[in-house]
């Protein structure tokens, strides 16, 4: 069969930052699973423009819930000419039914024990309506990552562990990967990482300090591969353990991503994210930096505690913290979390238009503030936090250690400028 495998993407305004995006690996993985007697084209919407008038057998279809309705204008024309669609993806995963509106057939959760058969079924005129394991994908079954995808971006990704224990309100992971950790073997992930061509690998893992022990060994094996890493880390690990700081550092991690969500400790108390406690954010980042990283910080806006003075205030904190990056969201209640089903029946939602979902709009009521001073405030903390000069204040500085450095964090800095002026907060 020839099978095209689409990311959905809706609004593209491609532009050279589009190349420095986070990558997606969803496609690729399915690529690796799919029987190499079909042909797999990969197309991304972000960088590439779908082909409504070239022949397919099967197109399958990943989305999250912000591009989902791009998915269903998609799926909408391949059917009418005939062709089959299989959807799958967190969104999917979440709300199959709906999916199955404008699909043939709806894969949930992970696929590498699914996405075989139901080739095999499509073949055998025997399609089923629903896709999904009885159990999870143990990590010795997950194979390498399909790279040759015929598109150049500046950074790859790849998948050494599946799984969250935290469980986070606002976040569905475990619905879809499930909450036990299972890190795939270490020899594999090497072998796969030496066959991408990039130099820069964003490891799209929830979390690279879930086991401390299993990342030691996964970075003491990478230091000959001279590569630059980008990895998710918690902080409660993070503040502590000097070890694994150094040994990542020595790996080549140039970024941890740390998930900071708020300065209140009862928003991360109410949101269950058992890691963080906010005593030790300050500790945490100096460590890191210490080390010779760069720390970008995850903050989410628009939680219960939050009021108007919040804006500033954390805005404050990030100064004093010294942050290289910082990644700026409005809570946002995507179906299937708890979060979603609490502020459901507290009737709080006030949007179910899933192209509002992309954590640049408020889709909910806020307890102590309006829905504008929300979307506002966040405006605001992003303008002033990347405008041009903190940019380059923040990237030429003496801690950066070098011009090549500086650099680096400037491109960074632009490109998450671009990022909130083009698309998500248009600031």
């Amino acid at each position: 069969m020839k099978i095209l495998l689409i990311m959905p993407h809706t609004n593209v305004k491609r532009s050279f930052f589009s190349k420095f995006s986070y990558p997606s690996l969803t496609l690729q993985q399915i690529a690796a699973i799919t029987p190499r007697e079909h042909a797999v084209e990969i197309v991304d919407e972000r960088y590439e423009t779908v082909n409504f008038n070239k022949n397919y057998d099967l197109i399958g279809i990943s989305c999250l819930t912000y591009n989902s309705l791009r998915g269903y204008e998609i799926s909408d024309v391949f059917r009418k000419q005939g062709v089959k669609v299989v959807f799958g993806g967190y969104h999917a995963s979440l709300l199959p039914e709906e999916a199955k509106q404008h699909a043939d057939s709806v894969v949930m959760g992970e696929a590498e024990l699914t996405w075989p058969q139901l080739l095999k079924d499509l073949e055998n005129g025997k399609l089923k309506p629903f896709y999904k394991a009885d159990k999870l994908v143990e990590p010795e079954l997950i194979p390498p990552a399909r790279h040759d995808i015929g598109i150049y971006t500046y950074m790859e990704a790849i998948q050494a562990s599946r799984g969250c224990p935290t469980g986070c309100e606002f976040c569905a992971m475990q619905k879809v990967e499930g909450p036990r950790f299972r890190g795939r073997l270490v020899d594999h992930i090497i072998n796969e990482m030496k066959t991408i061509k990039s130099k820069v690998i964003f490891f799209a893992d929830a979390s690279l300090t879930i086991s401390p022990s299993y990342s030691k060994s996964l970075f003491r094996e990478m230091s000959s591969l001279n590569k630059k890493l980008h990895c998710f880390g918690n902080i409660n690990v993070l503040s502590r353990d000097d070890e694994l700081l150094r040994i990542s550092s020595e790996a080549g991690v140039y970024k941890w991503y740390m998930g900071v969500e708020s300065i209140s400790q009862e928003n991360i108390n109410q949101a269950g994210k058992r890691t963080n406690k906010v005593e030790n954010y300050e500790k945490a980042i100096k460590k890191i930096r210490d080390h010779g990283m760069n720390v970008v910080g995850f903050f989410m806006f628009g939680f219960d505690n939050d009021t108007p003075d919040t804006f500033r205030e954390t805005l404050k904190a990030m100064y004093e913290w010294d942050l290289d990056e910082v990644s700026f969201s409005i809570v946002t209640p995507y179906p299937g979390t708890r979060l979603f089903e609490r502020l459901e029946k507290e009737g709080r939602i006030t949007s179910y238009d899933w192209s509002r979902y992309a954590e640049g709009t408020v889709n909910f009521k806020p307890k102590k503030m309006t829905e504008k001073e929300l979307f506002e405030g966040i405006r605001e903390v992003a303008a002033e936090f990347y405008s041009v000069k903190n940019c380059l204040k923040r990237s030429f500085n003496p801690r950066n250690r070098g011009p090549i450095k500086s650099i680096m964090t400037f491109g960074g800095n632009l490109t998450m400028r671009s990022f909130y002026k083009r698309e998500k907060l248009q600031i």
